[in-house]
């Protein structure tokens, strides 16, 4: 591998743990991949999210909110939709956690196992394989990798919730039970996952999840 600034994309789900983007996993993401001495690329599906909670209360709202402009205000305003994505634009892709990940980057959290996965999130996914470049993901993320990469038996992790767990091994899935701040590297699918708030964790080990988790996506980079 060069010298060159690596460019890793950070795929957003809008912004706040029930409804969008896990905050505290989206921005240790982004500080993982800044400390690491790489340039982080934001984008996020420009579609309505599948409803909006009030975080106080955690009762729907009857809102309608948009996920990428949601998104927008953990990345400042420096997001693409995810529909431009392009894999010659990066070297590793990222999915950090949240409901939104299982609620609008896929819809695990209504239908589980027989859940379907956002058009531009499997394309991205999609065009990330077919260019041999590793893809992340950390809490509940990971499940999008299950549902398109299952028939290929790929290894993840969301740490040691067994419902969950036998949710994605039923879609083809190998899942590794791991600790706070563990990574699980599928070195032949060139995937790294880890727990984060799969788990009762505290801030300090989601920092070290999402370290952890870009640090094995930097040395999956060929």
């Amino acid at each position: 591998m060069s010298d060159k600034v690596l460019r890793i994309g950070v795929v957003l789900a809008g912004c706040g743990v029930y409804d969008g983007a896990e905050i505290h996993e989206a921005v240790c993401t982004l500080l993982a991949i800044s400390k690491a001495g790489a340039q982080a690329l934001c984008f996020a599906p420009d579609i309505p999210q599948a409803h909006v909670i009030n975080h106080l209360t955690g009762a729907e709202t009857g809102e309608s909110r948009n996920v990428l402009v949601e998104a927008a205000r953990i990345a400042r305003g420096k997001i693409q939709p995810l529909s431009a994505f392009s894999a010659d634009a990066v070297d590793a892709l990222i999915f950090p956690g949240g409901f939104g990940a299982a609620k609008n980057l896929c819809d695990f959290a209504f239908k589980g196992a027989d859940c379907a996965v956002n058009p531009d999130a499997a394309a991205a996914v999609a065009a990330m394989r077919a260019a041999g470049k590793p893809i992340g993901a950390l809490c509940i993320a990971p499940a999008i990798l299950a549902r398109l990469l299952g028939g290929e038996g790929v290894e993840v992790t969301i740490g040691d919730e067994a419902g969950t767990a036998a949710a994605l091994e039923s879609m083809g899935a190998k899942h590794r039970v791991t600790a706070a701040g563990e990574v699980v590297v599928d070195r032949r699918l060139k995937v790294a996952t880890s727990p984060c708030y799969m788990l009762d964790s505290s801030l300090a080990e989601i920092a070290q999840g999402a370290d952890n988790t870009v640090k094995a996506l930097i040395e999956l980079v060929d």
